[in-house]
């Protein structure tokens, strides 16, 4: 009796299992870089520069329709070169603006820019504010925010519950951003994702300083949280398709040292241990990690990325190192 039972539902198993393993195929093709099938989200990057370029390209693979924002019309050429739809927009400037309401899903990544006129306060909190009222269709809004707004030192661990009282004004701009989107967002989805420091392809950080012997500017003892923009580009993927309000620190799995870091970069290039200096430079001039702490990646390996392609600088760090 048992035996014919389970004949008879032979087919409903069979495509059960076969169901199953048609999900999985999908779920690493969007890991190792193979296109799946389009998907129903019409995604938009504002602010599409280093780390929104790698969103992109990530999301493309997957399916998703992809925009793109850049100030400059000549990075518009290169999004469209990579498949992504550019838009010229300013987000300080309501009148490029337009026509952004019809996104679904929004990742926002807006940097001041180094040559910038107007203030990080001006930038980064009154852009957002006239930008944020344009977004009424997404249906989920991911901010791209900084692990420089702890203000912590001597290498306390810190993670999403720890206080922040941040001195760089940057910092203190992203930490106002976030807290306008959390007003602004309050009955809609939204993912804080508090960048630690980004490296990658062509970006890493004092690679020349340490060819021409210049000294770092740092603690050498101090600690140094750090993400592969590959890891980064995952992790703000996943919270794309996320239907909460959530915030997360993003880094790596091993905070280190300075010191252990740029001797693994002249090591790795053959060339002398690093000097360190800190003579000369107020604190506001130091790295943006001068608080001396080390984050604590638990909710983002619980709920976003639980395995890293990148767990540290070691694995890293050398594709990169020529």
């Amino acid at each position: 009796m048992a035996a014919k039972a389970i004949l008879s539902d032979a087919p409903a198993i069979l495509l059960s299992v076969v169901w199953i393993l048609e999900r999985g195929k999908i779920m690493a093709n969007s890991i190792d870089g193979n296109s799946t099938e389009p998907t129903e989200r019409k995604t938009l990057i504002f602010g599409c520069g280093y780390l929104g370029k790698e969103i992109g390209r990530q999301l493309l693979r997957i399916g998703d329709n992809v925009w793109g924002s850049t100030r400059c019309r000549e990075n518009g050429k290169k999004l469209s070169n990579m498949g992504i739809n550019p838009i010229i927009s300013d987000w300080n400037d309501p009148r490029t603006l337009s026509e952004l309401d019809s996104f679904s899903h929004v990742v926002i990544a807006v940097s001041r820019g180094r040559n910038a006129q107007k203030s990080y306060w001006e930038t980064l909190v009154g852009g957002l504010n006239l930008l944020l009222p344009r977004l009424s269709g997404a249906e989920n809004v991911v901010y791209i925010s900084s692990t420089g707004v702890y203000h912590q030192k001597n290498g306390v661990w810190v993670d999403e519950t720890s206080p922040t009282h941040p001195t760089r004004q940057s910092a203190k701009a992203h930490l106002a951003a976030e807290n306008l989107i959390r007003r602004k967002r309050s009955s809609s989805s939204w993912n804080v994702l508090r960048l630690a420091g980004i490296y990658g392809f062509e970006r890493v950080p004092n690679q020349q300083q340490l060819r021409k012997r210049i000294p770092i500017q740092a603690d050498p003892n101090s600690y140094i949280n750090l993400i592969h923009v590959e890891d980064a580009a995952q992790a703000v993927i996943a919270a794309l398709g996320n239907s909460n309000q959530r915030t997360y620190v993003v880094s790596d799995d091993q905070p280190t040292q300075r010191r252990d870091y740029y001797s693994f970069i002249t090591k790795h290039l053959g060339l002398a241990e690093p000097i360190f200096t800190t003579e000369g430079t107020s604190e506001s001039k130091l790295p943006r990690s001068e608080g001396n702490k080390r984050v604590w990646n638990r909710r983002m390996k619980r709920e976003l990325l639980p395995k890293l392609r990148y767990p540290t600088h070691v694995e890293g760090l050398p594709p990169l190192l020529k």
